[in-house]
């Protein structure tokens, strides 16, 4: 269990655990996408198993946004600083964060279907 979340962050191949997933991070300042592989450089398996395979990761990306913005919230609601403060460091996270939810929620959902 331990392995598989350690293969999860390091984003990994969901079969042999030792491929990268994707070829490149991606970057936020000029707008490019992370570039993911169609198949393990190691073992040869293909992550998308059919067309539209990844449209449910788009739910795994809501999920970990809404855990940022709780985690958000809560220091919000220690700190006591105004609605308006929330609603802009709400905007910059999300927006930093944005290429790591993609690449953690398409990983999430590969590990999930393996």
């Amino acid at each position: 269990m331990l392995k598989t979340v350690k293969s999860i962050f390091r984003q990994k191949c969901p079969n042999c655990e030792e491929g990268s997933v994707f070829h490149s991070n991606g970057n936020i300042l000029r707008m490019k996408s992370p570039g993911m592989n169609e198949n393990c450089p190691v073992c040869g398996h293909k992550f998308e198993k059919e067309p539209g395979y990844f449209i449910g990761a788009m739910y795994m990306s809501y999920g970990l946004s809404l855990a940022e913005l709780g985690g958000l919230f809560l220091l919000w609601q220690l700190t006591g600083l105004p609605l308006s403060g929330f609603i802009y460091a709400a905007i910059v996270l999300l927006v930093a964060l944005m290429f790591l939810n993609f690449r953690l929620a398409r990983i999430i959902w590969m590990y999930l279907f393996r």
